[in-house]
């Protein structure tokens, strides 16, 4: 499968900018089962300094600074991506999961090590008790990883209603829990922070997921947008990700672009600037099919 990501950014504001600083998580990761053929960064005004980077987490970041006065940010990313089917092992997440906390809790290789990190609260995904309350139905004694992991994504799916409106970036997953309704990126916190209340090692995966026109209707220009989901840690450096929002795995269709604890590590744009006022954001993204 071949996919040409675009996506806009436009910043619009009120009162001149003096001075700005961004990092931009923009360019579709290379791992097993996708390889970013190309990536384009087109940003106006044209920055002051550019730097290609990688961060903490493996991720690639660019970083550009404009000094000049300017009231408009516009940020383009354009991607050709090769998405390849993953075929797991019938034995991947059958352990118990109490098996893979234990793992995360005493890791004794690389790969338990860098798994351990995401077993515990992050910012964006707090581990309280209201949450793992809400989780434990999902974790009875004995459950093997996917099992479990799988249900508690189809509670999220099942219980929550999809609603723009709702949240912000900056809901409290409780709040999330209480309205019962959300985005895909509250639903994943929602998801992490249940794994991490029982052990579990979770991360957030940032990325986009083609989606289909109403039936009968037309491909809109635009329609689609940022999407988000889970990486569940199953043991010997594997990951099984599954998207609550739409309660399955993730497939070919979910092209990833960065993954860390939560939002906060991997948002797609955020940036300090000196003056500015109030703003606007708008955001396009299309995400299309290309023959092979």
């Amino acid at each position: 499968m071949l996919y040409s990501v675009r996506h806009r950014t436009t910043y619009r504001y009120d009162e001149p900018v003096s001075l700005s600083h961004h990092a931009a998580h923009l360019r579709p990761l290379d791992r097993h089962q996708q390889s970013c053929r190309s990536h384009q960064l087109v940003i106006e005004p044209l920055p002051t300094s550019i730097e290609q980077t990688t961060d903490y987490f493996g991720n690639g970041v660019m970083v550009f600074t404009i000094a000049g006065l300017h009231q408009s940010l516009i940020v383009i990313s354009t991607s050709e991506v090769e998405m390849r089917p993953m075929t797991l092992d019938p034995s991947v997440g059958q352990a118990p999961w109490e098996r893979i906390a234990a793992v995360a809790a005493t890791p004794r290789d690389p790969a338990d090590l860098v798994a351990a990190e995401f077993a515990v609260a992050s910012p964006a995904a707090d581990v309280t008790p209201v949450i793992q309350r809400y989780a434990a139905p999902s974790f009875p004694a004995g459950r093997p990883l996917i099992e479990a992991a799988l249900d508690l994504a189809h509670r999220i799916h099942g219980e929550f209603k999809f609603d723009p409106t709702a949240t912000t970036i900056s809901t409290p997953t409780e709040e999330v829990l209480r309205l019962k309704r959300g985005v895909c990126q509250d639903f994943a916190h929602l998801m992490i922070a249940g794994c991490r209340a029982h052990g579990v090692p979770a991360r957030y995966v940032s990325g986009y997921l083609e989606t289909d026109p109403p039936a009968g209707g037309k491909r809109l220009v635009g329609a689609d947008a940022s999407h988000a989901w889970v990486a569940v840690y199953a043991g010997d450096g594997i990951w099984l990700e599954i998207d609550p929002t739409n309660d399955r795995l993730a497939g070919t269709s979910h092209v990833a672009v960065a993954q860390g604890r939560d939002y906060g590590d991997v948002s797609p744009l955020r940036g300090v600037i000196l003056g500015g006022g109030d703003h606007v954001v708008e955001v396009a993204v299309d995400v299309e099919r290309m023959l092979i």
